[in-house]
């Protein structure tokens, strides 16, 4: 495995192949994709931390949606990446989309679990709120903490897998304050991409109790693709928003899968 540290952007590299790079969520890292990695075992993997998250938390600045997609093309040309499969989740799906959009031949595919378009109304005033708690510190964090792990969470996965609830417990909590207010603050003014201009095939994975991406929306969303005759709408049971986390195995079989068919594009 190669560690780069790119402008304070972390990011990490290992394997040989066609390249996937992905792109974690709020309150996630590179880390999130740990337990996907055997499905990329034959591709080349780059994962990074976005501004404001994980090892990139010393980057400074307004984070914004747009940021994370030119530190994810600058990403790319330091590496000499001219074409690759794009795996995000929850608000890297909207970075994702967007570099699918408006750089088709950098996207041989896209796959996105617990994927959305773009936050309603109601989420980015909860965002904002949110981001005024985390300013509050370590006890604000501790407050959002507990309350993410009750609703992003489903109830089978807070019972069966206590491993999966202390990884997400784990990961918010080491979320700075202030970088995480910056980055709820990015969440909260992200605009749509032009999902109808995007080529490659889409992969969309959800759980049937993801509160952020319900079933509904997703297949609403797959419906506005233009790719929508190769796009896949997957449904996990009793699966709340981490599906990576909550069911490493399901998340595993669909990447590869769908890597496969399209290891070509």
């Amino acid at each position: 495995m190669a560690f780069h540290l790119f402008d304070r952007i972390a990011v990490e590299e290992e394997g040989e192949g066609p390249v996937v790079v992905c792109v974690h969520g709020l309150g996630g890292s590179g880390n999130t994709w740990t337990p996907l990695m055997p499905a990329m075992a034959r591709h080349r993997v780059v994962r990074v931390d976005l501004p404001g998250s994980g090892r990139s938390q010393r980057a400074e600045g307004a984070l914004s949606i747009q940021r994370y997609v030119d530190v994810l093309l600058d990403v790319c040309s330091r590496l000499n990446i001219t074409r690759a499969h794009w795996v995000g989740h929850s608000m890297g799906t909207i970075v994702c989309q967007h570099i699918a959009a408006a750089h088709p031949k950098l996207t041989a595919s896209v796959a996105l679990f617990g994927p959305l378009i773009a936050p309603p109304d109601a989420a980015r005033t909860a965002m904002t709120a949110r981001a005024a708690k985390a300013r509050e510190g370590a006890a604000g964090m501790q407050e959002i903490t507990q309350a993410l792990l009750n609703a992003a969470i489903s109830a089978d996965t807070r019972q069966r897998l206590p491993v999966a609830v202390a990884y997400v417990r784990e990961s918010l909590m080491r979320q700075g304050g202030e970088a995480y207010a910056r980055s709820c603050e990015a969440l909260a003014g992200a605009q749509a991409a032009a999902v109808d201009r995007i080529e490659a095939p889409v992969l969309l994975v959800t759980g049937d109790e993801d509160g952020v991406a319900p079933p509904q929306a997703v297949r609403a969303m797959a419906e506005k693709l233009h790719s929508a005759r190769s796009t896949q709408v997957v449904v996990l049971p009793r699966c709340g928003h981490w599906t990576p986390i909550e069911r490493p195995e399901e998340c595993q079989r669909e990447l590869r899968d769908f890597l496969a068919a399209h290891a070509r594009s």
